[in-house]
């Protein structure tokens, strides 16, 4: 049932840890100075959630004043990392950026890994925030990202608190789809890699999900289509995840969105509907 826990929440990461599913969260507000740590739910049934409270240590983030939000969460080696956005820089002269924590536990408590952020610029043009960590078959951790309508894509190092450079010595590719705006998102199924994103403002009802498909992943296929947008029942839907059934070819998009007519910004909640493929094609989303 939509929305699937009570309050505001929104930017849900889903995962499955040790027979779990997690969905790590924003806590939606629209002022600063609220949302200053990370929610997580966790669930083994998909219907029952228990709610672990700012799972992240602070301690370790002096410099972050201003805001914590978006996280991505991956498993690497029996370790649990965190990645999220601080502070909503506006240029290279502010601090924050993308933070990354780790932790013995998929709840926490999440500690600062690297001591300083792990993005603190914008490369590409990318603002620092709305991190993906995506995990291929042959076990590599990619990390996606980016605000202001441009997306990098780089790989994780072994250690987690760095990058592996690229072709050409790079540490970061600019895969920009057309129309991209924040909230990037890989799935890869049946060997290919579906490529998800946001459209529009995230305040508002032009908030959107649309995605590419392609065969490598770092090579994002720039014309995409929509498949996730307002209808009778909710709008605003987009900053989405998934998970995969384990054991089957069964997935769900998860992701937030308003309800029709309110206009406070904050007001975002958390839902999952089924999401469907024909043969490799993802089709439309139907919201419940």
């Amino acid at each position: 049932m939509n929305p699937i826990v009570d309050g505001w929440y929104a930017d849900p990461e889903a995962r499955y840890f040790e027979g779990r599913y997690y969905i790590y969260v924003t806590k939606s507000f629209s002022a600063y100075g609220d949302q200053m740590n990370i929610d997580c739910f966790s669930s083994e049934d998909l219907t029952h959630w228990e709610k672990h409270s700012d799972i992240i240590d602070m301690s370790g983030y002096q410099h972050v004043y201003r805001a914590v939000w978006a996280p991505t969460a991956i498993e690497k080696n029996g370790k649990y990392y965190l990645i999220f956005a601080s502070n909503d820089i506006q240029s290279d002269d502010e601090v924050g950026g993308l933070e990354i924590a780790v932790s013995d536990s998929p709840t926490g408590p999440f500690r600062n890994l690297t001591g300083t952020p792990l993005i603190d610029r914008f490369i590409n043009y990318a603002q620092p925030i709305d991190a993906h960590l995506f995990k291929d078959d042959d076990g590599r951790i990619y990390l996606y990202y980016g605000g202001w309508q441009h997306c990098n894509a780089a790989l994780m190092n072994e250690e987690m608190n760095g990058f592996v450079p690229l072709e050409k010595g790079s540490l970061f590719k600019a895969v920009t789809p057309n129309g991209y705006v924040e909230a990037p998102c890989m799935l890869k199924r049946g060997g290919v890699y579906h490529f998800m994103w946001s459209e529009g403002d995230w305040v508002n009802g032009t908030y959107r999900v649309c995605e590419s498909c392609s065969r490598f992943p770092l090579e994002i296929n720039p014309n995409g289509k929509r498949i996730l947008s307002n209808s009778e029942i909710a709008e605003g839907a987009g900053h989405n995840s998934y998970i995969n059934i384990q054991g089957t070819d069964d997935w769900l998009i998860v992701y937030h969105r308003r309800i029709i007519g309110d206009n406070e910004a904050g007001h975002r909640v958390l839902c999952i509907d089924k999401l469907n493929f024909d043969g490799n094609e993802m089709l439309p989303v139907i919201m419940t």
